[in-house]
């Protein structure tokens, strides 16, 4: 197995509030993926005195070290599992009812030698390439379905953040985990995976430089750095034609990348000796 991981701030003047692991345990043939992306809140209180990198290494640690030691734990229970010891963790100093308490977009993806199980929740991309070459992008779109008009409010947002007819991300109810996008597929089906952050996906679903397959590719060719030095030309090429087409020139920018090996074949059948030829009959 060969893993790669670049991670690059938004803006120098603001910490990076991603966040990513990986764990491989290659005599075994099992790892795991960790991805999260830490939601900035609108200038103002939430509720919270640690902040999103505080929460989102909090998150992603716990995750991580579930998703190794627990492999009889379906994800969607390591999710709930991690954001209840992570809501505990600061219960005590903290207001988490509040709306905008600190939360993440969550990739995870874990597999052994039989399958390849995932989980996506808000609008972070998890990429499963099978052996032909073939890309499949797991997403979470209920983000994506919310008006453009009503993000730009942040009451309007506020009234959708964790609600039905919404979107929903990691924060500190740990029944969110339940509404995450989960599924499993076999290993035999599964020769690479990618994590990314929105701050990197964009390369794909803002600016249109090439499919998901071809994105699948970048990272195999230049790496996870190698993506995220795309992305950020063509923000700046972006910004110079015209404009920033969202509210911020750069985004915090997460890729992993994951080469699995093949899975072990099967013990081959011994081959059975061939039946004694029947003793010719008298005549």
């Amino acid at each position: 197995m060969r893993s790669d991981v670049a991670s690059l701030p938004g803006s120098p003047e603001r910490p990076n509030e991603d966040w990513a692991a990986t764990v491989l345990s290659a005599a075994e043939g099992r790892g795991a993926v960790v991805l999260l992306d830490g939601v900035t809140p609108p200038a103002g209180d939430d509720g919270c005195v640690h902040g999103v990198p505080w929460f989102t290494a909090r998150l992603g640690g716990a995750l991580t070290e579930l998703s190794a030691s627990r492999p009889d734990v379906s994800l969607s229970e390591i999710l709930s599992l991690a954001i209840r010891r992570t809501a505990d963790s600061h219960r005590g100093t903290c207001d988490l009812s509040h709306v905008r308490t600190p939360q993440a977009t969550v990739v995870l993806a874990r597999w052994d030698g039989a399958a390849v199980e995932y989980l996506v929740l808000s609008d972070s991309v998890l990429l499963l390439e099978g052996p032909g070459g073939a890309v499949r992008a797991v997403l979470d779109d209920r983000l994506d379905r919310v008006p453009v008009e009503v993000l730009r409010s942040v009451a309007a947002t506020d009234r959708l953040r964790n609600r039905e007819g919404g979107f929903f991300t990691a924060a500190a109810d740990p029944a969110v985990a339940g509404l995450a996008v989960t599924g499993a597929v076999p290993r035999a089906e599964v020769r690479a995976l990618a994590a990314l952050t929105d701050g990197a996906s964009r390369w794909v679903d803002l600016f249109g430089a090439g499919d998901w397959a071809d994105c699948l590719g970048v990272l195999r060719a230049e790496g996870a750095s190698g993506l995220l030095g795309r992305v950020r030309g063509r923000e700046l090429a972006d910004a110079e034609a015209g404009g920033v087409r969202r509210w911020k020139l750069h985004d915090d920018a997460t890729a992993v990348y994951v080469e699995l090996e093949p899975p072990e074949p099967s013990e081959p059948l011994e081959p059975s000796e061939p039946p004694e030829p029947p003793e010719p009959s008298g005549g």
